[in-house]
């Protein structure tokens, strides 16, 4: 049996206890930094610090509604891949040490998975509006062309 039939299928409850382990993860990137001696001399480092805070703070009351908690996690992802991608600029001008190098390799996995994730989980398509579709002369907030502008 190959790898990929043995790899199950992720159902959205699946979905949100993988995000949580991740997200477990980055909390401790968070820690880390966040009590590190070095962010004294290197203050940009609290942007991963408050970034991973307010992904999982807002996702936190979502756990048992796996629907919002992914969507909430579309919202946030880009905001988290970006803070991972400046950590991964700013860490190394810190520090050289194991620590921090490991600490960029563990968000940049964390923001990979999650990604993967809400990949497995794609929105679902906008229905095309009907060729022949036409608002009616009715519908509220609409103006005809013919009408004058509104009175000031």
């Amino acid at each position: 049996m190959s790898d990929d039939a043995k790899q199950e299928v992720l159902t959205l409850d699946g979905a949100v206890a993988r995000c949580q382990i991740i997200l477990a993860h980055a909390w401790m990137v968070r820690t880390f930094v966040k009590h590190s001696e070095v962010v004294e001399d290197f203050p940009e480092l609290m942007h991963i610090v408050r970034t991973v805070f307010d992904t999982c703070r807002a996702l936190e009351p979502k756990v048992a509604e796996p629907g919002e908690y992914l969507g909430t996690l579309r919202k946030k992802i880009s905001k988290l891949r970006d803070a991972a991608a400046q950590f991964r600029i700013d860490a190394p001008l810190a520090s050289d040490h194991t620590n921090f190098r490991q600490a960029v390799i563990s968000m940049d996995g964390c923001v990979a998975q999650l990604e993967a994730i809400l990949k497995s989980f794609p929105l679902p398509a906008v229905p095309a509006m009907p060729a022949n579709f036409r608002m009616s002369p009715n519908s509220v907030n609409v103006l005809r062309v013919t009408d004058p502008p509104p009175a000031d």
